[in-house]
Formats: C-alpha cells, sequence, structure tokens
C-alpha cells in the first residue's frame, strides 16, 4: 500500500538538501542550471539523468536544481547496497530514495572450479561443481577480483552450462588474466535473477500519486569521455506506468550532467534540462499488446537516448575532447568573457558535432595535428593556455615588476589563508588518502571506468562532511580549555559555540582567499616563464595566435553548414532575451493570480477539467472492455518487469539507473518463465499487485 510523504518526512528532505547545497557550494566554484523553465510543474516525470560522472554527488546536485527550478521533489532510484550503508543509507532515506536489488550485489562463491571452453565462448565447464543447485538461468555468473562477468542462459548438468552472453571483462589487463584462470581452472561466484516486479509497482504507484522519478539509466557511474548505451528499464517504467493507470500523463525530462573537470575542487557544473518527451497514447497501446510490447520499449528508448545526448557533450574517444576543449579555448579568445557559462556548453556541443561531421575534411585533419602538437608543447612548457592567450609581451624589466607585484598579493592572501590551511589540513589529509583509495576500489571492482575518477568528488565531499565537525569539536574543546585557565568563570557553553564559529569561519575564509591567491599564482607561471625563457615562450603565442586564426575561418566556413543559427554571440543575445520574456511572463502571472480569474476564464477551465473526466473515463471503459482479452497480455508485461534489471551497474554505483541487458531479454516464450505457471506464487503475488494498483486508481478516479 502506498503511503505519501508526511509533512515531517518532506520537511527532513528539504533541510538535508539544503545542507548539502551549503556543502557543494564550497567544493564547486559554480553551479546553474540551463532549460529549467521546461520542467512542468505538474504531472508526473521521470528525470532521466547522463553522464553519470559524479557517484552520489550527481543525486543530489540533481535533485537541488530541480527544486530550484519548479519547487518539485524527486525520488532517485539507489542500489539496495548503497541503501545499506549507514551514511549514505540514512540520506538516500531522508531524499526518499527507492532502493534496486542488483544481482552482482548477491554473489556468493559456489564450490569447484570453471573452464571455458576453447571452442565455445558461451560453454562452461565445471570441476567439483554443483551447476543444478547453484547457478540459475538469467543468473549471474562471476570471475574472482571482479575479473569479469557473464549471464546464465541455461544450465545442463552439475558440470556444464551456457552463457547467453560471452563474459564481460573488466579490462584488456583482466582479461588476460581471466584467461590464464580459465585455462588452469577458476573459483567463481554465482547470483540467482532479481525479481524487480516490486519495484516497478513501487515506482508505478509513485507515478501514478503524481510524483517525479530521478534515473542515472547508464546504470552506473563511470569516467569516461562518451555515454553508456541508455537501459531498457526507463522505458518499462513510463509505459507500464500509464499503461497499469489509465488517464496518466508521464513525461520524460532528459538532463545533462555537464561538469568542468568533475573531480576536481572548486569546478564547476551546468545542469542541462531538455524538452519534455510527451508518450503518445499509440505507443501505450502498442505495449499493452503483447506482439508489439517490445518494439514500443524499442522506441521510446530510442527517443529518450536522442533527448538525452541533445542536452550532454561527450565524445568518442580522450583524444577527440582534447581536440575540440582547445579548439573550443582558441575559436572564443576574442569573446569568452562575453559568453554564459550555458552558451560556452552549447558552443563546445556544435565543436563536437561539427568536428564529428567533418572529420574526414583534409583540413580539420590539418587542424588536428596541429592542435595536439600545440597541446604537447603546452604540456612541456608546464603553462596552461588561457596564459598564453592573455599574456602580453613585455620587457624583462615589467615582467619582474608584474612579477613583484603579483607575488607579494600572493604571499598577502597566503597568510590571510595560512589559518585555515592549517586548521582544516588533517581534513585535507584524510580527503586525498582515502578518496584515491576509494578510487582504486572502485576501478578493480568495474568493468566500464577507465581511472575511477568518479568516485573521487563523492569521497572528497563525504571525508569532508564527517571529519570536518569532529575536527570543529576538538579545536572548541581545546578552545574552552585555554578560556577556562584565564576566564574560570565563563560560560562554557557560550565559549563553545564561539570557538566553534569561529573554526568555520576561519575555514571558509581560508576557501575565499586561498581561491583568489591559486589563481593570482597560476597566472604567475606565465610571467616567469617570459621571464626565463622569452624567446620560447614568443615562439609558443605566435604558434597559438595562428592556430586560433586558422580554427576561427574554418569554423566560419563550415559553421553554417550545420547550423543556421551558427553565431554564438547571437545565441547568447537569445538567451538573454528568453530570459527577460520568462521574467515578464512570470511578473504577468503573479499579477493574474493577485487579481484572480475573470468570470470567462474560469468558466474556460471548468470546460477543460470536464473534457479531460469525459477522456478519462473513456479510456476506464476501453481497458474494462478489453480486461477478459488481456491475460496474455499481462502475463508478458508481468515477465518483462520481473526479467528486467533495474540498476546494472558497477558495485559503487549509487542512483544508479533502469537497466536491461538487452531488449531481447523480453522475448522469453511462456515456456521458459517460470510465470508462465498459473499455480505459481509469485505469479500470484505479482497479479495482485497490479490489481490492487489499478483498482485504488480507478477508486481515486471515482472519487475525484
Amino acid at each position: 500500500m502506498y503511503h505519501e510523504p508526511t509533512p515531517a518526512r518532506l520537511f527532513i528532505y528539504d533541510l538535508i538538501l539544503w545542507a548539502f547545497c551549503v556543502v557543494f557550494d564550497c567544493f564547486f566554484r559554480e553551479i546553474r542550471s540551463r532549460g529549467g523553465f521546461k520542467v512542468p510543474k505538474k504531472d508526473s516525470l521521470i528525470f532521466v539523468a547522463a553522464p553519470h560522472a559524479n557517484q552520489f554527488v550527481d543525486p543530489i546536485i540533481l535533485m537541488s536544481q530541480v527544486k530550484k527550478a519548479s519547487g518539485r521533489r524527486i525520488s532517485c532510484l539507489i542500489a539496495e547496497k548503497s541503501h545499506r550503508r549507514k551514511f549514505i543509507g540514512l540520506v538516500s532515506r531522508s531524499q526518499l530514495s527507492i532502493p534496486v536489488k542488483r544481482a552482482q550485489d548477491n554473489l556468493k562463491l559456489k564450490k569447484g572450479t570453471i573452464k571455458l571452453d576453447p571452442e565455445n565462448e558461451l560453454h562452461i565447464i565445471g570441476e567439483g561443481t554443483s551447476f543444478l543447485k547453484d547457478c540459475h538461468p538469467k543468473g549471474l555468473l562471476s570471475l574472482p577480483k571482479s575479473l569479469g562477468t557473464g549471464p546464465i542462459d541455461k544450465v545442463d548438468s552439475d558440470t556444464e552450462l551456457y552463457l547467453k552472453k560471452p563474459i564481460k571483462f573488466a579490462s584488456e589487463k583482466a582479461e588476460a588474466e581471466a584467461r590464464l584462470l580459465l585455462e588452469s581452472g577458476s573459483i567463481y561466484k554465482a547470483a540467482e535473477k532479481i525479481d524487480q516486479s516490486e519495484v516497478y509497482a513501487q515506482v508505478f504507484e509513485h507515478l501514478a500519486h503524481g510524483h517525479c522519478i530521478g534515473v542515472f539509466s547508464e546504470g552506473g557511474s563511470h569516467d569516461r569521455p562518451d555515454l553508456l548505451p541508455l537501459k531498457a528499464g526507463v522505458a518499462l517504467m513510463a509505459l507500464g506506468a500509464m499503461d497499469a493507470n489509465p488517464g496518466l500523463n508521464v513525461k520524460i525530462i532528459p538532463v545533462g550532467m555537464n561538469y568542468f573537470h568533475p573531480h576536481k575542487f572548486r569546478s564547476r557544473a551546468l545542469v542541462e534540462f531538455g524538452d519534455p518527451i510527451e508518450i503518445d497514447q499509440s505507443l501505450t497501446d502498442m505495449y499493452a499488446d503483447s506482439k508489439t510490447s517490445n518494439e514500443a520499449v524499442r522506441i521510446l528508448l530510442g527517443e529518450i537516448t536522442k533527448g538525452v545526448k541533445a542536452v550532454t557533450v561527450t565524445c568518442p574517444d580522450f583524444e577527440s575532447l582534447s581536440v575540440v576543449q582547445a579548439a573550443s579555448r582558441l575559436y572564443s579568445d576574442q569573446f569568452s568573457n562575453k559568453l554564459s557559462i550555458a552558451s560556452i556548453v552549447e558552443m563546445n556541443r556544435r565543436l563536437l558535432n561539427g568536428f564529428l561531421h567533418f572529420k574526414d575534411d583534409p583540413r580539420i585533419k590539418s587542424l588536428k595535428n596541429e592542435i595536439l602538437k600545440y597541446n604537447e608543447d603546452l604540456k612541456s612548457m608546464k603553462v596552461p593556455d588561457h596564459l598564453v592567450g592573455k599574456a602580453i609581451v613585455k620587457s624583462k624589466l615589467s615582467i619582474l615588476l608584474d612579477l613583484v607585484q603579483t607575488f607579494s598579493q600572493v604571499i598577502i592572501l597566503g597568510i590571510l589563508a595560512l589559518p585555515g590551511i592549517i586548521f582544516f589540513s588533517p581534513v585535507f589529509v584524510a580527503t586525498k588518502k582515502i578518496s584515491e583509495k576509494k578510487r582504486k576500489e572502485a576501478l578493480a571492482g568495474s568493468t566500464v571506468k577507465i581511472k575511477g575518477n568518479d568516485v573521487i568528488a563523492t569521497w572528497k565531499i563525504l571525508v569532508s562532511m564527517g571529519f570536518a565537525p569532529i575536527l570543529y569539536t576538538l579545536y572548541s574543546l581545546l578552545g574552552i580549555r585555554i578560556v577556562h585557565i584565564y576566564y574560570p568563570s565563563a560560560s562554557k557553553i557560550f565559549a563553545f559555540l564561539t570557538f566553534y564559529a569561529f573554526s568555520a569561519s576561519v575555514t571558509y575564509s581560508a576557501l575565499i582567499f586561498g581561491d583568489k591567491g591559486m589563481d593570482l599564482f597560476k597566472e604567475s607561471k606565465a610571467a616567469w616563464l617570459m621571464l626565463t625563457n622569452q624567446q620560447g615562450f614568443t615562439d609558443l603565442k605566435t604558434k597559438r595566435d595562428k592556430l586560433a586564426s586558422d580554427i576561427t575561418q574554418t569554423i566560419n566556413e563550415l559553421g553554417p553548414q550545420l547550423f543556421p543559427d551558427f553565431s554564438i554571440l547571437e545565441y547568447e543575445k537569445k538567451l538573454e532575451m528568453k530570459k527577460l520574456l520568462k521574467d515578464e511572463r512570470k511578473k504577468r502571472h503573479l499579477e493574474k493570480l493577485e487579481k484572480g480569474l475573470t468570470q470567462e476564464e474560469a468558466i474556460e477551465e471548468m470546460k477543460t477539467q470536464e473534457l479531460r473526466r469525459r477522456r478519462t473515463e473513456k479510456k476506464l471503459n476501453q481497458k474494462a472492455n478489453t480486461t477478459s482479452d488481456s491475460g496474455s497480455v499481462t502475463d508478458k508485461k508481468i515477465r518483462m518487469t520481473q526479467n528486467t534489471p533495474i540498476i546494472n551497474g558497477d558495485d559503487n554505483s549509487s542512483s544508479a539507473g533502469l537497466s536491461s541487458t538487452s531488449l531481447s531479454d523480453y522475448d522469453d516464450t511462456s515456456s521458459e518463465s517460470e510465470f508462465s505457471h498459473s499455480g505459481s506464487d509469485k505469479y500470484k503475488t505479482l497479479g495482485l499487485i497490479k490489481d490492487q494498483i489499478i483498482k485504488e486508481n480507478r477508486e481515486r478516479d471515482e472519487l475525484n
């Protein structure tokens, strides 16, 4: 039975979210959203966010920006393993998260060893194994040390089984090690398939009550430059909820989580909301028909994927990413200070699309090689590009005077920041060591991560949140001790609060002064290079100016072929105009609310509500008339929700997305599914869950 969150729980949700936002504002230099006006204030919504580049950080940023843009609260799906952790579980429960079981979290060591048939990579041969007891169709088989996993297709005997797909290895290095083990005989782990029907039922009810769901549909956090394939579960959620609740309108909001160095302290983030994806009734009808349900899921998943790609900036490889980033810096050199972060992201997206579209053009190939050479020169001289671009070649005396002035400012800011740095140094050390340890653990247990950088920011923030209050408390107790020596009659409570506030203020001051000091120190690198190697720096700047000119000319020639509204400055003006119009509409709306609706508007609103009511009744009647023919359809959809895993990610994934190994998983015949037997207890339970959902929703509609 579904229960609405109590006002007290909603208050806790808002309070915890606010606390995290304060912490995130310290970690990130800037967090902004774009397209927040696209988020509907009503209707049931599913937010599909990607890329999942910052483990537990992404859900909090998503929730905060949705709350800021629309005032709505969202419930993210989270791996049950993470939900069981003490601190993470406490936070996830306070944020109305929905826990999801994963097969990989239930892996257990089984007896015997296994080998891979050299002639058939799907055939597993056991020695001393009990496959009939320990392994099950649609379950999961795993090699030691997370070297690789594979889905089980069928079990022939205690010593023979077949995989549905070849073993997916964690990396090339892991594959080499795993194949050696499989040749000689390797220990293994196995887990049964997970019944996800109850989770789907919970999601359906959540959406039926007009609430919002947050999904990171790649399946888990990662640090790849491109998106992972989105999992089919998100399409099943939307279509299943609308099918189980006639008249329900579920909209899907694509969300781009765009970071500038996601794991680094004082970096920037932009959350971009895409256009809502409306689910046509014809697609829901296709889903209701067992013959076309797979096709409906495939079509909707394709639309979702397009929507997500439209709000993200991803590259097929790191080399392409570095080329596009360099081209963006060099192209926008003359007007970058006039662009907002939203326009910069849009420009990067257009440059990426243009680079991929014209990658075989000789001019693009030549520019790519020149950019890569220029990047190597920057690396060898240990100077960032923006300092080369801003630097003005002067006499050595002028450069020396500038350096003296800059270093004087850095020293003053350093002195001001020093107390806070000393106070907070134990936390700095702890965050560095623990986040690095967690990074290595995540990388070792993952098949998709490259360096494991996606967990670093999470653990830096979590460790800081845990250690900082303890450290401030110790300083405050020490302060009380000192005050008591000189002023025995002083209030201990007042002294404690004073020292605690002082410790926090000193640390925050160090953050502000340290930011400015580090910016000045980094800028002094170019001046120092001009002083010690003026000719080399001059040659580098000349090379940069020529490269910037060539890039600008090429982009201006090819850009209009892809984008009619090519000018990024015009795009920035349009954004400003949209903001002004939005503010004006909001102002008029508030004035209208204050005055109240006119009689004519009130009558029009009543007509609209009556039309909606009639449409809902019509759909309910149609649904009731087809109930007698829907037995096999219900069986099919129950198998789809039961067999489609909700989360398919790494062990370290947080609010992971709905997932499925492939759409072919839905194509099981009745004879293959354990739910095809009318006497199955699980089948009856699922049927009761679905019937109860429909019954309650019909009763609610009748009352309304």
